[in-house]
């Protein structure tokens, strides 16, 4: 398994260690509940450096951009940053990204999903027919994301960024515990709040930045947090997941994504998401919460009160801030409206169910 710069500081504070993506990664520490609750009402560190990152450089950077992702990338300015998404030919999604404006029209970085590096980097290749300049930085850049009401407050005494001021889906760069030419941006995967740092993986910077944190957050009590309580949040917020609410078979306007699509240009497939907005979609992705108990898995089929098969889970937890069932799962459109009466099949029984509002309350 592949090593973040992180991995023996995980194995020391006692982290039940799982493989993600062919890294060594931290699931929890202390457990899942207790870490979700810190991020949720104070601060909590993740180390996400498994994520890839992609540097794109070039007079043709951002037609690259403009052609492979749905979002609209001409509308950002320098130190902004957009959700977006990798359409493939059939209007199916090969991944969700951010794109970062390092310098308008010159300079971006894309940072995909670990367990897609290599497909994203082939795919973005393909269409790179004016020879764009591009650098796959992944495996020399670490990344940490501290989320949490509390995290920007802490992490303020750490560098001149102006954070406690920082726009969502904004950064800049500068010094921060020390180490020059840190990316921080007002970005994460919680709805806690909180930045994420990126930085080169070189020499002792990675830990001098870890520990930094941890020195200033000690206090007010900064926790190290695994990828269980990660899921656990983002699947409150109703965020996708890829490889369980979002992959090459799902369309962003099936997925609720339809805000990342924009039709004032033309991208990969733009004309059969088009024709699938004007046609309207057959299914949805919806949220919704458990009003019998049981717990929902990935996989499981939703039905309708006479048992007939209208959908399937692709995303479910036993919410630690809201203590209820909740889930993510595609059905059928007529079924996708909010308080719709549903059914989850867990073993043999059907578990009653209904549509929600995301994020969860």
């Amino acid at each position: 398994m592949k090593r973040t710069p992180f991995t023996d500081k995980h194995i020391a504070l006692g982290a039940k260690m799982v493989d993600f993506a062919g890294y060594n990664m931290p699931v929890s520490y202390a457990g899942i509940n207790d870490e979700h609750a810190a991020v949720r009402r104070n601060a909590g560190v993740f180390d996400v450096s498994h994520m890839g990152e992609f540097i794109l450089k070039g007079d043709s950077a951002l037609d690259l951009i403009q052609r492979v992702t749905s979002n609209d990338a001409s509308k950002l300015k320098a130190g902004q940053a957009q959700y977006s998404c990798l359409p493939n030919h059939e209007a199916g999604i090969v991944d969700d990204l951010l794109v970062y404006c390092i310098e308008e029209n010159k300079v971006y970085m894309l940072v995909v999903n670990a367990s897609n590096i290599e497909k994203d980097w082939n795919w973005i290749q393909q269409f790179n027919t004016e020879n764009v300049e591009m650098h796959n930085i992944s495996d020399k850049t670490g990344l940490l994301a501290v989320q949490g009401p509390n995290a920007t407050r802490i992490l303020q005494t750490l560098t001149e960024i102006d954070l406690l001021n920082m726009k969502y889906y904004t950064f800049a760069k500068g010094k921060f515990a020390g180490v020059e030419n840190v990316l921080v941006s007002a970005t994460g995967y919680t709805g806690a709040g909180g930045v994420e740092i990126y930085f080169e993986d070189k020499g002792d910077d990675a830990i001098k930045i870890w520990d930094a944190i941890f020195a200033a957050g000690a206090e007010a009590g900064i926790r190290p947090i695994g990828l269980g309580a990660r899921d656990t949040l983002r699947l409150e917020m109703g965020y996708c997941l890829y490889g369980n609410d979002i992959d090459d078979n799902t369309s962003p306007l099936e997925a609720g994504l339809g805000w990342i699509t924009k039709f004032t240009k033309e991208f990969t497939a733009s004309d059969k998401l088009k024709a699938q907005k004007e046609a309207g979609v057959k299914r949805k992705l919806v949220g919704f919460e458990l009003t019998d108990k049981g717990i929902p898995r990935h996989g499981y089929e939703i039905k309708d009160q006479d048992g007939t098969t209208i959908g399937h889970v692709t995303s479910g937890t036993q919410s630690p801030s809201l203590g209820k069932a909740i889930g993510l799962g595609y059905v059928n459109t007529e079924f996708a409206s909010i308080d719709t009466p549903v059914f989850i099949k867990v073993r043999d029984k059907l578990l009653q169910a209904r549509v929600a509002k995301l994020p969860f309350s």
